[in-house]
């Protein structure tokens, strides 16, 4: 640790500076010869909203994530807690972290677009065969666009994947007024046909007008990810169930569906990327690429907020986002 490029300041269970690595002595412009061990964090770093970073850290046993300034320097801080109480906290300049941020989108943009070429190609050469099948080759040839197709999907996602992943919580690029509600109902129009071939119907529990600030494009994607993941463990003839609450200025938003639930491993890892549950449970044949949870995790944690899952009391998994931003609405009159 007293060697990193980057800073470390280890907390105990009281906030009490456990460890401070020379870098971060450094990004905090503090006294390298003063005594800091066993001092409150709070006093040789009293930014308030690192504080409330680490209060959440501890009381929801999540990472957060924040921008900081200090000494004249833009920060990115990662809070991320520990066993028995303990606390790590990393700084790492801005300047340095964009470039290397820049870096890495750059280097996914470019080999993202290698290879969509050469698939888009492929896709062609499929179609071409698709119309001069016979009997005994249909079957491959169908098998080929369906692994070109999914192929296709899985650069895409990873590329969305990696923007995300380079944005800071709470910093949707293309903020506006969302109105909840509505956002569902275009989302499930898009998978209507999927749902109509096996009878499942959607069941939308909401206020009458809930909106939020966040990037429009990017919650439809987090509503689309998750109506497939619902559609595709839920039985024929069943109902995916969404509700939408206002809690304060937060919003729960919950997806249910009417399957064989989640097992414990699922809990532990179904927002990792390229995890997929025991595909016995699926109700439907089709194959995702493996990242669409975490997808809708990351888009979740760009606009503040955060996913988690559980099983319902009756069967079935629930897949629940909470959002912040909720925009206030005065009725006429």
């Amino acid at each position: 640790m007293d060697s990193a490029a980057i800073g470390w300041i280890l907390l105990d269970r009281q906030g009490l500076i456990g460890h401070i690595n020379p870098r971060a002595e450094r990004i905090l412009q503090l006294d390298a010869g003063r005594l800091l061990l066993s001092q409150p964090f709070g006093d040789v770093c009293p930014d308030p909203d690192l504080a409330s970073s680490i209060r959440i850290a501890r009381r929801q046993d999540r990472p957060q994530r924040l921008e900081l300034h200090s000494g004249g320097h833009d920060l990115d801080a990662m809070v991320v807690p520990g066993r028995d109480g303990w606390l790590v906290v990393q700084l790492q300049s801005r300047r340095s972290l964009d470039a290397q941020l820049e870096q890495q989108e750059r280097w996914v943009s470019d080999v993202a677009h290698e290879l969509k070429t050469p698939l888009t190609a492929l896709l062609l050469v499929g179609d071409s065969l698709a119309a001069q099948v016979n009997s005994q080759n249909a079957r491959l040839v169908e098998r080929l666009q369906r692994e070109l197709l999914r192929l296709q999907e899985l650069v895409g996602d990873l590329l969305e994947l990696s923007r995300l992943e380079n944005t800071l919580p709470g910093t949707a690029s293309r903020a506006m007024v969302v109105d909840l509600p509505q956002l569902v109902e275009q989302v499930w129009t898009s998978v209507r046909p999927l749902a109509d071939q096996r009878q499942i119907a959607l069941e939308l529990v909401a206020p009458a007008q809930l909106q939020l600030s966040g990037d429009n494009s990017r919650l439809h994607r987090a509503l689309l990810n998750l109506f497939d993941n619902a559609l595709r463990y839920s039985p024929d003839g069943g109902v995916v169930r969404v509700s939408l609450d206002r809690r304060g200025e937060w919003c729960q938003l919950s997806v249910a569906d009417q399957g064989p639930g989640l097992s414990e491993e699922d809990l532990a890892h179904m927002f990792e990327r390229f995890y997929r549950g025991d595909p016995s449970r699926a109700r439907s044949k089709r194959i995702g690429s493996g990242l669409g949870l975490s997808i809708v995790q990351q888009i979740a944690v760009t606009h503040g907020g955060r996913i988690q899952a559980s099983n319902h009391a009756e069967g079935g998994a629930v897949l629940e986002m909470i959002l912040p931003g909720v925009v206030d609405t005065v009725s006429p009159g």
